[in-house]
């Protein structure tokens, strides 16, 4: 049950501002469907987490902290650029890709927690806790309480937001973030 708790709590404090939050803001506020957002959050994170749990221990001993680091500092930069490249469904309320809600929801949300903190959170506690399936269920309930709020925020809020103003401030965060990692921010935390 520890595993459980302490994997929660961490998660949902880590998940708080992150970029996989502003995702989930995002994307409630471009589509406007709360429940296959919501769901689709879910499944990806339940997804994600469950190989981050499972690979733990090998992803811990295969890359030094030096190389995660470099992924890490690259990937965060790489998303500043990807955020500011125009999309066409900010011009529209109900225009949605081939995929609809919650298949767009499911790829992006999955794709955007890898090299994650969160994810790397739930490598970590899997490593640490011989409990996989509690860290899991906790990091994903860790995750469900930061970001449902923020989808429902984001539909509400939908006819009032700066869709350009809030990719700018984005991708100043994720470059932010990026050139912190690169040059080491986080290392004597142990991220």
């Amino acid at each position: 049950m520890d595993a459980f708790l302490v994997s929660t709590g961490l998660v949902t404090l880590a998940e708080i501002g992150d970029r996989t939050q502003l995702l989930a803001f995002l994307l409630a506020a471009r589509f406007r469907r709360p429940a296959p957002i919501i769901l689709a959050i879910l499944l990806a994170t339940l997804a994600n987490h469950g190989v981050a749990g499972l690979i733990g221990s090998w992803l811990n001993a295969l890359l030094e902290p030096q190389a995660l680091r470099w992924v890490l500092g690259v990937s965060f930069i790489a998303m500043a650029v990807w955020v500011l490249i125009p999309d066409s469904l900010e011009d529209t309320k109900t225009k949605t890709t081939s995929f609809g809600v919650f298949g767009t929801t499911f790829i992006t949300f999955f794709l955007a927690e890898i090299g994650d903190k969160t994810q790397i959170a739930t490598v970590a506690l899997a490593a640490q806790y011989e409990a996989l399936v509690w860290v899991v269920l906790g990091t994903t309930l860790g995750m469900m309480i930061a970001n449902i709020p923020a989808v429902y925020v984001g539909d509400k809020l939908a006819d009032r937001l700066p869709v350009r103003a809030i990719h700018i401030v984005a991708a100043i965060i994720f470059a932010a973030l990026g050139i912190a990692t690169l040059l080491g921010a986080g290392a004597r935390l142990g991220i």
